[in-house]
């Protein structure tokens, strides 16, 4: 599944291609995906103007000067075409794209398109004045690069949670939007073990985990956000963070920023909740006479 680096690199592109132009016609080539399509959703987002663009955790909101916003997730295997009036040649078929369910054109001649195969994405149209009391974002913690996500807030919201570091950064309720290989990657960075139980960090290490997680998430957005099986840019091209991963994906091979340098015994996988998880176990230390853990399936 896309994760944050990937929406921000997504909705970026949309917004360098979108902005600012009308829509001239759109077309729906299903009922829906994970659910049901709005009603008349292409007839309500033909003439509008394209107003601006927002991210909210893994959701690109589209707002529309007709008082509207399209909500977009692009679900397990998701992504968007984004073509120039450059790309678009007089006799194309809008429908030549295998799996593309919804697209629109601009009257300036740009053309996005959403394809998804496995059909687990979402849209849907919403006042934009009610964005953030929609069912799918009113429950979301703060953004993990924003001033509500602070030392103060982390250690209220892991008060008493007695589940893994690793389960409580993927609760959306304690931080919107991040996702599996970033939590890795993050819990790394501040040398936290992914199995210590949340409510056991204290004030020194959740400064450190937040910097690890704004860190790896700056760097994955610079970098065009990771390329994944599915996942491609909006221009097509693939992202590369995964090259600068330091564990996510790699056990067996030595951690690049062990204390042990070529001692280390190597990155180890477990599994946490059905979800690989990857760390140093040099660098992410458990030390049973202070830390409590999460042994086993939570």
């Amino acid at each position: 599944m896309p994760e944050l680096p990937e929406v921000e690199t997504v909705m970026r592109g949309m917004r360098l291609r979108l902005e600012g132009q009308v829509i001239a016609r759109a077309a729906v080539r299903r009922d829906g995906l994970r659910f049901p399509f709005p009603e008349r959703l292409a007839e309500r987002l033909a003439g509008a103007r394209i107003v601006d663009f927002r991210r909210r955790a893994k959701y690109i909101l589209m707002r529309l000067d007709s008082g509207e916003t399209m909500l977009l997730h692009l679900g397990m295997s998701g992504r968007v075409l984004l073509l120039g009036p450059e790309d678009v040649r007089p006799g194309d078929d809008p429908a030549a794209t295998r799996h593309e369910h919804l697209s629109f054109e601009t009257v300036g001649g740009a053309r996005f398109g959403l394809i998804d195969p496995r059909r687990f994405g979402v849209v849907d149209l919403m006042p934009t004045e009610d964005e953030d009391r929609h069912r799918l974002l009113a429950r979301l913690g703060p953004e993990p690069l924003g001033n509500r996500f602070s030392q103060r807030w982390l250690h209220q919201v892991m008060a008493g949670r007695r589940t893994s570091i690793k389960a409580a950064l993927l609760d959306q309720a304690v931080v919107a939007g991040l996702g599996n290989i970033y939590v890795s990657e993050a819990l790394f960075r501040a040398s936290i073990h992914p199995q210590r139980l949340a409510c056991t960090l204290d004030e020194r290490e959740e400064a450190a985990l937040i910097r690890g997680i704004r860190t790896v998430l700056r760097e994955a957005i610079a970098a065009g956000g990771s390329s994944l099986r599915d996942y491609v840019q909006p221009d097509g091209e693939l992202g590369y963070f995964q090259h600068a991963w330091r564990v996510y994906g790699r056990a067996g091979e030595g951690c690049p920023d062990c204390p042990g340098g070529a001692a280390c015994a190597g990155v180890v996988r477990i599994v946490q909740a059905g979800r690989s998880t990857f760390f140093c176990p040099r660098s992410q230390i458990l030390d049973t006479a202070r830390d409590a853990v999460v042994a086993g399936p939570e």
